[in-house]
């Protein structure tokens, strides 16, 4: 890792305080208007961004722009129908290419959002001409050949792969966002006392679903505000002052999809087939930011201010928790912000000897939970 990208690192991991977490990025006028980027470097790596017209691949870009993520050139790639359309970035203005099996030649790094299949497809492509591709998508998450990787949470996972000249490709996946956002969380936790089982609900924003569901829940708020119908392409129902069980297909075990996500790679992250996790995924009429609570039971006692003081000091991690003024964690408090915040930590009273904590968590599905996550695994390969 490049001297850059260690203080980016480090600066990740300074999150001592909430107020950190608001003022961070208020800049005096005169900064803003100053600021000389410095990302646009020969010495820095070849990118591409698969999928750049979507919610995730937008994201993918102002990422990068945010931490001055080092690239000699950076490719847009989407389908067919975006082919030719412009794309301005860092002052620049790209055409966006439309993706296909040459794509890749010359690429160091490619950042993918566009879908399982095209994943699926694609992504081995990337690989065997020299790529080394970050997939926000499902395709590849448990494949055991295939790290499934949190910086704050996993690095040794990736950490025998390696950018450079004569270098092989490969594949590193991104974690569902609902699995990010809950782990930044329980995993300081479990590293202090062992977590034996956790349960996890979950209330999931908009964003989730992308750009596409986030318009939609805008439009029907109008709607139903105006006694309309509201229009109903995404969810096929109403979503607008209202929520239901996530929209992933129900499997034959009564979870659905996003559940057993969570359950399956908390496991491969942790390395611990034998951790028991349940969750209950729902959808709600957020725009953008996911919310968790979450239960943990652990093998060893962990009592309530020393959770808090291991959170307090967690790479990643804010704390929003103050029981006077009844204020924990929202959604809007972490919409576009970097950190995961952690509030409502409370002794659960059902577990004798300190043995069980309940955490309310948010995180920025759309940042944190798919393109910071990325991005943040692209600077470990610096």
């Amino acid at each position: 890792m490049n001297s850059a990208a260690v203080s980016r690192h480090h600066f990740l991991g300074d999150t001592a305080s909430i107020s950190r977490l608001h003022t961070s990025k208020i800049l005096a006028p005169s900064k803003i208007t100053t600021r000389v980027k410095m990302s646009l470097r020969e010495d820095g790596p070849s990118l591409a961004v698969v999928g750049v017209t979507g919610a995730v691949g937008q994201e993918f870009l102002s990422v990068l722009s945010d931490r001055d993520f080092p690239y000699r050139s950076i490719k847009m790639l989407a389908s067919k129908r975006s082919a030719g359309k412009k794309q301005t970035f860092e002052g620049r203005e790209y055409t966006i290419e439309e993706l296909t099996v040459s794509s890749f030649e010359g690429i160091d790094i490619a950042l993918f959002s566009a879908g399982g299949s095209i994943s699926k497809e694609f992504g081995p492509i990337a690989a065997e001409k020299g790529t080394i591709v970050v997939d926000n998508s499902s395709a590849f998450r448990m494949d055991e050949n295939v790290p499934l990787v949190i910086p704050e949470v996993n690095p040794h996972a990736m950490s025998h792969i390696r950018l450079g000249a004569g270098k092989k490709g490969a594949l590193i996946a991104n974690p569902n966002c609902s699995t990010i956002i809950c782990l930044m969380a329980a995993t300081p936790l479990h590293r202090e006392a062992k977590v034996i089982r956790m349960v996890v609900s979950t209330y999931q924003a908009a964003s989730g679903a992308g750009a596409a569901a986030m318009e939609e829940l805008e439009l029907q708020t109008r709607e139903v505000l105006e006694g309309k119908q509201p229009t109903c392409k995404i969810f096929k129902r109403q979503y607008a002052f209202n929520l239901f069980s996530h929209n992933a297909s129900v499997l034959s075990n009564g979870y659905n999809e996003e559940e057993m996500k969570l359950v399956k790679e908390t496991r491969k992250i942790w390395n611990d087939a034998n951790v028991k996790v349940t969750a209950t995924c729902i959808r709600v009429p957020v725009m953008r930011a996911h919310a968790e609570s979450v239960n943990l039971q652990f093998e060893e006692p962990l009592d309530e201010n020393t959770a808090r003081e291991i959170l307090r000091s967690a790479p990643g991690v804010v704390i929003i928790d103050d029981r006077a003024s009844n204020n924990f964690p929202t959604p809007l408090e972490v919409s576009n912000k970097d950190d995961v915040a952690v509030g409502r930590i409370r002794q659960d009273i059902s577990q004798d000897g300190n043995h069980g904590l309940d955490i309310f968590v948010c995180g920025d599905q759309v940042r944190k939970g798919a393109a910071l996550n990325a991005i943040q695994i692209a600077e470990l390969l610096l």
